[in-house]
């Protein structure tokens, strides 16, 4: 009894694991794997970027720019799929996110400085500004892979 119960806990534990992610449409586009890889070249240049304070904030704001239009393509085209109500609920969380976007940038301003990470500043800012960029994408063009 004992071993059957560890089986079905596990069997639950791992459905359970699942459930927090939809079952995308085997026929849709891979959007996800579609943006990672227009994303490369910029991850690419940010790796061989000489090493200089100036050329990682360039390559990092390239980046973030090319980031900030793949967030808006996601959000419109995801919008355009939605009827009005969900697309409604969409751009208020949208705007909540913008909100957390803005209050990270904020906080990684006022911490991540020059007296506190040295050198390394621009590539720790960048690096989390960029990622949480990134994630939404991400998180928006799996919802569209729904649609």
């Amino acid at each position: 009894m004992q071993k059957k119960c560890h089986g079905w806990i596990l069997a639950v534990c791992l459905l359970a694991s699942t459930l927090a992610h939809a079952i995308d449409n085997p026929d849709a586009p891979d959007h996800v794997n579609a943006f990672l890889q227009r994303a490369q070249i910029h991850e690419q240049g940010i790796a061989q970027t000489p090493h200089t304070t100036q050329s990682y904030g360039e390559a990092y704001a390239a980046y973030e720019a090319f980031l900030d239009r793949e967030l808006n393509t996601a959000y419109a085209q995801l919008l355009t799929r939605l009827s009005a109500e969900s697309g409604k609920v969409l751009k208020q969380a949208q705007r909540q996110w913008l909100n957390y976007r803005d209050q990270e940038f904020e906080w990684i301003a006022r911490n991540l400085t020059q007296e506190n990470f040295g050198s390394s500043t621009i590539i720790s800012r960048g690096d989390f500004r960029t990622k949480i960029i990134r994630d939404r994408v991400i998180t928006l063009l799996h919802y569209l892979g729904n649609y």
